[in-house]
């Protein structure tokens, strides 16, 4: 399996729009992977994972191959991760040439209710843009994967979900936007029986020792510890970071030298793991 991270910061955006912040003012400067779009990935160049208001510009600077793309699975219906107005992009006199064959949505019942009638409004035909209602727990086939929503620990009123995806013996655990795994998913995860060969963590506080629905390194640590511990990773796993934001007291350079004492990989915009 692949995985290309084509955005890899929160909601702001490293730089953020307005912000004179150190870090970044640093990302202005120096640019290169200091430069984080909001969070977007691909498996396979076939599964995409969310569609933030940064996909155009994916497409546009990173090559992202959108027109070759029919699925896409999303966490939950913040703008960051789902700007489901976009899509109009795919009506018939607005998207031309494009095969009769839908881009299919796999939302929670949030971003499902949202995007139906954005696509109703503008009159968006399932030709197109076709939605599937997905729920935690209850796995589901799209593209020849096996994908297992579990249930997040982020604004409840999005219906928040990180997903793992298999096939062919490979599984990855992409977990952006959660604080402490819930009850749920932590039962979930201890009896799943699974191996996991990639876990894309949420980190998002970076340094900071706020805990909330979202996580830092100090987080990710005892997460990877446990999943360790559980039997679902072992040192064959890739532990990847992703998902920052400007405030969370590094940049880029600076925060590689610390996760790497922790056994992470820091993720950056274009950046692909194959395992």
């Amino acid at each position: 399996m692949k995985i290309t991270y084509y955005g890899t910061a929160a909601a702001e955006g490293i730089p953020g729009l307005f912000c004179k912040c150190r870090i970044c003012e640093n990302a202005r400067k120096v640019k290169g992977k200091e430069i984080k779009t909001r969070s977007q990935a691909l498996i396979d160049d076939k599964l995409l994972i969310d569609f933030p208001p940064d996909t155009y510009m994916h497409a546009l600077n990173y090559g992202l191959p959108l027109e070759d793309i029919h699925t896409c699975i999303v966490t939950h219906c913040h703008m960051d991760h789902l700007y489901e107005r976009d899509l109009w992009c795919r009506n018939p006199g607005i998207g031309n040439n494009i095969p009769e064959v839908p881009l299919d949505m796999y939302l929670t019942n949030a971003g499902y209710r949202l995007t139906t009638e954005r696509c109703k409004e503008v009159h968006t035909p399932e030709s197109r843009v076709k939605c599937h209602l997905i729920k935690p727990f209850e796995s589901f086939e799209a593209e020849g994967y096996t994908i297992t929503p579990l249930k997040a620990d982020h604004a409840p009123a999005t219906d928040p979900v990180f997903f793992i995806i298999e096939k062919d013996g490979k599984a990855i655990l992409y977990a952006n936007d959660t604080g402490t795994y819930p009850k749920e998913t932590v039962d979930y995860l201890k009896t799943c029986g699974k191996h996991i060969d990639l876990v894309s963590f949420d980190c998002t506080n970076m340094l900071l020792k706020h805990r909330g629905n979202h996580m830092g390194l100090e987080e990710n640590a005892e997460v990877k510890d446990m999943l360790i511990k559980w039997g679902l990773c072992d040192e064959s796993t890739v532990f990847v970071v992703n998902h920052f934001s400007h405030n969370g007291g590094a940049t880029h350079e600076e925060f590689c030298k610390i996760a790497e004492k922790y056994g992470f990989v820091v993720s950056y915009d274009t950046m692909t793991v194959e395992f």
